[in-house]
């Protein structure tokens, strides 16, 4: 993942740009436009916590340095200072941690793309039930999500299947939840089409993509091949009777995105641009990545999206992350959209590679 300049800043260009932040939001000119009014409330938030516990720190410190003055006319103070002297360390971790590098996408919403893989209608079914669990762990972080593109099969599983998946709130970002979600998703269970009680293993893949603003990507219309043709529902069959359905190619790139969900052939078309957008942002951002010899990369960040990244054990009610050795054996709940435990294992294991590759303390940051 690509990380901004502002994710090597020091505390000090840190805490300015907050209070630049915090005065451009006061000026009702800026809420005029509603893209950069955004944007700014984004950064504000992502800056709070570094802000806050830059205060408390430092608030600490100056009440521990008084209070141990104190403590040399009257030992009663002595006790008080210790205990703010204890405090200190973790502060500075604290602080240390919120002060690595930040992926720039973190406060962005997500475009997330399932795709069955090899074990024809149990790979698609399998995909209809990640769908159902992202579906269900979104509103229970109350994110707004939205069915771009839908390809069902005969038995109710999904071919693939496109959401745009928001956030109400600057406070509830999407991409720094569902980021480690890509890649290739396992399944071992007994198959609803299978007579004689055998597990099978099929996967079904996942795509996620930071949503990209219009400001960020500028496509030239001239570089766009926009084909209609009719939609089709499950096993082929015509369920459209007009050319709604729309494919767009970017020729520079040979990036191909496909939509019949709308009836509407517009619909259908700013459906495309919203992914093609995405997938142009995530491949620029790839390659700046490549480009860049100081980039940190963590083993989850880096993480091959062609290799297996989770297995969901039916038949165990296992559930098993191997990018961090994560297991629990709770997938119904899982499935239900208790997705927490496995995210924070992965973010936690994000900011652990992130620290050990860190040096010298928060104070100096």
């Amino acid at each position: 993942m690509a990380h901004q300049s502002d994710g090597s800043a020091t505390l000090s260009q840190l805490l300015a740009e907050y209070a630049e932040t915090e005065t451009a939001l006061s000026d009702p000119a800026v809420h005029a436009d509603q893209s950069t009014a955004r944007r700014l409330g984004r950064r504000f938030a992502q800056l709070a916590p570094v802000v806050t516990a830059s205060r408390e720190l430092e608030r600490v410190r100056a009440d521990a340095a008084t209070a141990r003055e104190l403590a040399g006319e009257d030992a009663s103070f002595a006790a008080e200072a210790e205990e703010l002297e204890n405090r200190i360390p973790e502060l500075e971790d604290r602080l240390r941690e919120l002060l690595i590098p930040k992926d720039p996408n973190d406060v962005k919403d997500v475009i997330l793309e399932i795709k069955a893989g090899e074990g024809g209608d149990e790979s698609a079914l399998f995909a209809g039930d990640l769908l159902r669990m992202y579906l269900r762990y979104a509103e229970r972080q109350g994110w707004q999500t939205e069915i771009l593109d839908d390809e069902e099969t005969d038995l109710g599983g999904h071919k693939s299947v496109t959401v745009a998946v928001r956030s109400r709130s600057v406070e509830q970002p999407v991409w720094s939840r569902l980021k480690y979600e890509g890649g290739v998703h396992r399944v071992q269970r007994v198959p609803v089409t299978e007579s004689q009680g055998r597990i099978h293993t099929s996967a079904a893949g996942v795509l996620v993509l930071p949503e990209a603003e219009e400001v960020e990507v500028e496509i030239d219309p001239n570089d766009l091949r926009i084909d209609v043709y009719r939609s089709s529902g499950p096993g082929g069959q015509s369920v459209n009777t007009t050319d709604s359905a729309v494919r767009i190619t970017h020729v520079p790139t040979g990036t191909v995105v496909s939509m019949q969900n709308e009836k509407s052939q517009l619909q259908n078309r700013e459906a495309a641009l919203r992914v093609l957008r995405a997938r142009l942002l995530a491949h620029a951002q790839e390659q700046a990545d490549q480009d860049a010899s100081d980039a940190r990369r963590s083993q989850v960040r880096t993480v091959d999206r062609s290799e297996r990244v989770r297995t969901y054990n039916f038949a165990e009610n296992r559930i098993a992350d191997h990018r961090v050795n994560f297991k629990a054996y709770n997938l119904d709940q899982v499935l239900d959209g208790a997705l927490d435990d496995v995210i924070d294992a992965l973010t936690r294991a994000d900011i652990e590679a992130a620290l050990s590759s860190d040096a010298g303390p928060a104070s100096g940051a």
